[in-house]
């Protein structure tokens, strides 16, 4: 009998074993993998979700890992440039890292076995058990071995957008839009360029971070209805794409940069919010609330949100609170302080910005403390609330001399939350 089963644990999953078993919790975490081991991603890591990393004392193990640190960023949507970085974090963290998938979730599932949680690779949930209408507990088998079943007070599922526990407990979706586009990547030696977010004409975008062992990650995206078309030459689509947007940079991949490893399509999912707390079970990652990879906020949500839930997972364990109380509570904290990225993620991730966030980044562009107010609200640092904020916004417009006619300062209502 364990206090909690954790189904799941890459970036929700062993953050969130790992917090509880340091609370002295009896923790068990399956997941059908074993590590290290890959998985589609965006790598990118803010600074908002390296302070986890650094709460959680595992910041300095990324690092020593080689991944090197981003301080530099270039943004573009169009003919609107943006190139910058945030100030550093008040707790000094004056970087961003993008690590590949195989270390990441290597050094988490380590720290989550190391303080205290049972782990099981390879394990494959198969359902979950019952006491009358409450979850309590999972079944489900290591490899071709006999079935086994583990109970718990909580079951929570992290096992992302085809989660097994969601389908079990039937989880309903109570908000969301269809994805835009697909993503193709892949891994390049001799691609130097640094931190490169660049949305072009034509409804395409091209980014590109550099990664472990001296690689950079270089993705594209396009809108869905061109996939059929581009993965029959996705080599040459990448190079069409990066050479109309930046014919520079286009150059120099197709003079120095060479690709080492087979590209990763992704058609990912829609954008979802799902019902993520029921009688002894919980969601948490992907599994109850996914957003286009456009924003790369997946790896930074996924720790601050296991966090929350890790927080009040205690309290009801702890005796201070019922479940009954702090599930909802969590549900509620999770879709308020991820209203304005899930908003603006949506909004962009179609790879042409409406008016509104088309007048508002063009003036950022033109202003140089603005601009560091643009990475602040990237870096997970600056609220949005005050970054979208008429007052600021009619601020930026007059600082710029920004034409009344391009000037989209709406009602409070209608500005992202």
């Amino acid at each position: 009998m364990y206090d909690v089963i954790v189904v799941g644990t890459r970036v929700a999953g062993s953050p969130l074993a790992m917090l509880l078993a340091r609370q002295g919790y009896r923790v068990l975490a399956v997941d059908r993998s074993t590590f290290p081991s890959d998985t589609p991603s965006t790598h990118y890591i803010h600074q908002a979700g390296l302070g986890f990393l650094k709460s959680w004392g595992l910041l300095d193990t990324v690092v020593a890992t080689g991944c090197p640190p981003i301080r530099h960023l270039n943004f573009s949507y169009t003919d609107i440039v943006i190139p910058g970085m945030a100030d550093p974090s008040a707790d000094g963290i004056d970087a961003v890292y993008c690590p590949r998938r195989t270390v990441l979730d290597e050094i988490l599932v380590d720290a989550a076995g190391e303080s205290g949680a049972e782990m099981i690779q390879g394990f494959t949930v198969t359902g979950l058990l019952r006491d009358g209408d409450r979850v309590a507990g999972i079944r489900g088998r290591v490899g071709d071995g006999p079935e086994q079943e583990f109970r718990a007070g909580l079951v929570i599922g992290a096992d992302g957008a085809n989660s097994i526990v969601a389908k079990e407990v039937g989880a309903a979706t109570y908000e969301g839009s269809p994805a835009a586009c697909f993503i193709y990547y892949s891994y390049y030696e001799g691609v130097d360029w640094g931190m490169q977010h660049r949305t072009g004409f034509g409804e395409q975008q091209f980014a590109s971070w550099p990664t472990n062992d001296g690689l950079a990650l270089v993705a594209v995206m396009r809108k869905r209805d061109r996939f059929r078309d581009f993965r029959t030459d996705p080599d040459a689509g990448v190079q069409e794409i990066v050479d109309q947007i930046d014919p520079e940079i286009g150059a120099r991949l197709r003079d120095t940069g060479k690709r080492v490893e087979p590209f990763r399509p992704m058609l990912y999912p829609d954008n979802y919010r799902r019902q993520s707390f029921g009688p002894g079970w919980a969601l948490v990652g992907d599994a109850g609330y996914h957003k286009d990879p456009f924003t790369g906020w997946g790896i930074t949500d996924a720790f601050k949100y296991s966090q929350l839930l890790a927080d009040l997972v205690h309290e009801s364990l702890s005796g201070a609170r019922p479940f009954e109380q702090t599930m909802p509570e969590y549900q509620r904290e999770r879709d308020a302080q991820s209203a304005s990225t899930y908003e603006l993620t949506q909004s962009i991730s179609e790879l042409t910005l409406t008016p509104y966030y088309d007048s508002v980044f063009r003036a950022a562009s033109l202003s140089p403390h603005y601009s560091k107010k643009f990475f602040g609200l990237i870096a997970g640092l600056y609220p949005p609330d005050k970054f979208f904020g008429e007052a600021e916004l009619s601020a930026l417009y007059e600082e710029v001399d920004f034409p009344v006619a391009d000037r989209h300062v709406v009602n409070t209502a209608a500005v992202p939350a």
